[in-house]
């Protein structure tokens, strides 16, 4: 209960603030930037290394890149089904497909199923999401917009520059060793910074606009983010037996609403920038109740 308070709390904090204007507009970036460079590699340095490798593994990795193609597939698929325009379809590729895997879910899944499950959270966030961004994402913002270029050097580069990614490597080669206490208690408290950080810049960055000729394309977003993408990970989890502690956490994960790096991704390279930023604003409210009906159908 704790936790949800604390989630409701900090993104209610972050939308006041920005209402009243009292951060600058570069505040949800300096959190973000805090968040990805200092508590994110903390909190992964110290949850990896608890990790034993296993089948359970492997499980977020192929929950997190089935769920992307096979939405990307959708998205593709309903695009031209409903004759939405090359800006609109490259925004839906970006935040109908990547999930707020971090951010959202770290919280969130912490808070249903305590900091047991928090291993396998970073590892579909890590070795899925957040290579999928740099990668998928970088390529779909260079093909659908005029204003992103990219080549295989850059988006190598990105991912191998990834702070992130970096302390994954790191934590990998530590996978076994236990740090003595001072070492675990300095990672604690810069990875506890990373709920309150990350919700309050969500909150700061939640817009509710949604103009009625976006309706549709809007809908068929949160469709299959919040209702088709968990489906499909349901869907590969008894395809293949997974029913344990890693296939829940993938599910939730694959639930959570539109990754928020996405929309900025989308919005910085013109693909429809309202439409972006109201799918992932109105995706986060409404992932709170989703989260929680998919938790209870699964949990």
């Amino acid at each position: 209960m704790d936790n949800f308070v604390l989630i409701l709390l900090a993104i209610t904090i972050g939308y006041g603030i920005n209402r009243l204007n009292i951060f600058s507009k570069e505040a949800p970036i300096i959190l973000n930037q805090f968040v990805i460079y200092i508590s994110l590699p903390a909190m992964v340095l110290l949850q990896i290394p608890k990790l034993t490798f296993s089948v359970d593994t492997i499980i977020p990795i192929v929950i997190s890149w089935s769920v992307i193609i096979i939405s990307a597939i959708l998205v593709l698929f309903l695009s031209k089904f409903f004759s939405f325009s090359k800006e609109v379809t490259g925004s839906l590729m970006l935040v109908a497909t990547l999930s707020n895997s971090s951010f959202l879910g770290i919280p969130i899944i912490n808070a249903f199923m305590g900091e047991s499950s928090l291993p396998y959270v970073l590892v579909y966030d890590q070795l899925g999401n957040s290579i999928a961004v740099a990668t998928y994402g970088t390529f779909i913002a260079s093909y659908y917009s005029n204003k992103s270029k990219t080549g295989f050097k850059i988006i190598i580069f990105k991912i191998l520059t990834f702070p992130p990614f970096i302390s994954l490597i790191v934590a990998l080669f530590l996978m076994g060793v236990e740090f003595n206490d001072t070492i675990t208690k300095v990672l604690s408290n810069f990875a506890n910074t990373i709920v309150p950080l990350a919700l309050v810049a969500v909150g700061l960055q939640l817009q509710f606009r949604l103009p009625k000729d976006e309706i549709k394309p809007f809908s068929v977003a949160l469709v299959i983010k919040l209702i088709m993408a968990p489906t499909i990970a349901i869907l590969i989890c008894k395809l293949f037996n997974w029913n344990n502690q890693a296939a829940i956490v993938s599910i939730m994960e694959a639930g959570m609403a539109s990754m928020i790096t996405a929309g900025v991704i989308a919005s910085m390279t013109g693909l429809a920038p309202r439409l972006s930023t109201s799918i992932v604003g109105y995706g986060i409210i409404i992932s709170f109740f989703t989260t929680a009906v998919l938790f209870k159908i699964i949990g």
